[in-house]
C-alpha cells in the first residue's frame, strides 16, 4: 500500500489512500507479561462464551483468581477488537463520517462459491505481545480466500488482504462486514465499489453475520495458536500460514460433508463444473 521509496511522500501516499499517518509510524509498545496473561485468558473466554459481555468476563477472570475490574475489561475487550455477540439492535458506532451500508444477507440463499465473502479481524497472542488477524473466507465453501497479520488493528492490512482475495480468486457478488472504522472507511469500500462488488454490513457484534468467521477463529486459536507461544511477528506468520493451508487443503469440515474447503470451492466453480 504504502511506497516509502515513492516520489510522492508518505504524508501523501496516507492522504489519498485515507489512513492514518500515525499507523504508519507505530512502533509497539512492550506489553507487561501479567497483561498479556490476562488478555490471553480473555481472549480464551471469549470463544467458550462468545455471548459475554465485560461483567460476565469480569466475572468469570474473578472465578480464576484475576483480581480485576469491569474498566480495565473494557479497556481490554476494545484493545484486542472483541465483543459480546448476540441478537441485539444495532446500536455500533463507526467512525465519525463513515458511511454505513445496508444489511444485504437477510433471506438470501448462498449457494455458490464467490457469491458472498465476508472479513473479520481476531486477536492472536504471542509469548511477548501479539499481533491481529484479518482474513478474507468465502461463505459458501469457508475457504479462507487471503489472510494477513499486523501490529495494529488498521486499514491497510485489511486493504492488502482484499485485494490479494480479488487478485488471485476474482470478486464476489456480495462482501460482508461489521461496521468496524476499518471496513466502513472510504478507502475500503472505495475499493469494494471499484470492483462492483454489492457492499452489506451489520453492527459489530451481531450475531448472524459472525458465525461463519468465528468458527473460523475457533478452529484457528484451539488447533493452532493456543497449542504455541509463538516468539515473534516472522514465527506467527509461518506457522498460521502453514496452519492455513492444512485448513483448506486437507481438513475436513461437517458442514460441508466432510469435504475440505478446498473442494467446496473449486467443485462449486461454474468453468470447473462445466469442464
Amino acid at each position: 500500500m504504502i511506497d516509502r521509496e515513492h516520489e510522492l511522500p508518505v504524508k501523501r501516499q496516507a492522504e489519498l489512500l485515507q489512513l492514518s499517518r500515525s499507523g504508519l509510524y507505530y512502533r509497539p509498545r512492550p506489553v507487561p507479561a501479567a497483561e498479556l496473561a490476562v488478555m490471553r485468558r480473555l481472549d480464551e473466554l471469549h470463544l467458550e462464551a462468545p455471548f459475554a459481555g465485560s461483567r460476565m468476563l469480569r466475572d468469570l477472570l474473578r472465578a480464576d483468581g484475576v483480581a480485576i475490574g469491569r474498566g480495565r475489561v473494557v479497556r481490554l475487550m476494545r484493545r484486542m477488537g472483541i465483543t459480546a455477540l448476540y441478537r441485539r439492535p444495532n446500536t455500533s458506532r463507526p467512525a465519525p463520517g463513515h458511511r454505513i451500508y445496508p444489511y444485504l444477507l437477510r433471506g438470501v440463499a448462498v449457494d455458490r462459491p464467490n457469491q458472498v465473502w465476508a472479513m473479520d479481524i481476531t486477536y492472536i497472542p504471542m509469548a511477548r505481545g501479539f499481533v491481529y488477524l484479518a482474513a478474507v473466507v468465502d461463505w459458501f465453501s469457508r475457504r479462507v480466500l487471503s489472510w494477513r497479520l499486523s501490529i495494529i488493528m488498521d486499514t491497510a492490512f485489511c486493504l492488502e488482504a482484499v485485494e490479494e482475495a480479488l487478485a488471485r480468486y476474482g470478486r464476489p457478488a456480495i462482501f460482508n462486514t461489521d461496521q468496524g472504522s476499518q471496513f466502513t472507511s472510504a478507502a475500503f469500500t472505495g475499493l469494494l465499489l471499484a470492483n462492483g462488488i454489492a457492499i452489506s454490513m451489520d453492527g459489530r457484534g451481531a450475531w448472524r453475520d459472525n458465525v461463519f468467521v468465528e468458527r473460523l477463529w475457533r478452529s484457528v486459536k484451539y488447533e493452532e495458536v493456543y497449542l504455541r507461544a509463538y516468539d515473534g511477528v516472522a514465527e506467527a506468520r509461518a506457522l498460521i500460514g502453514r496452519y492455513m493451508s492444512f485448513y483448506n487443503g486437507r481438513r475436513p469440515h461437517s458442514s460441508l460433508d466432510g469435504r475440505t474447503p478446498d473442494r467446496a470451492y473449486f467443485d462449486g466453480l461454474p468453468q470447473l463444473a462445466a469442464a
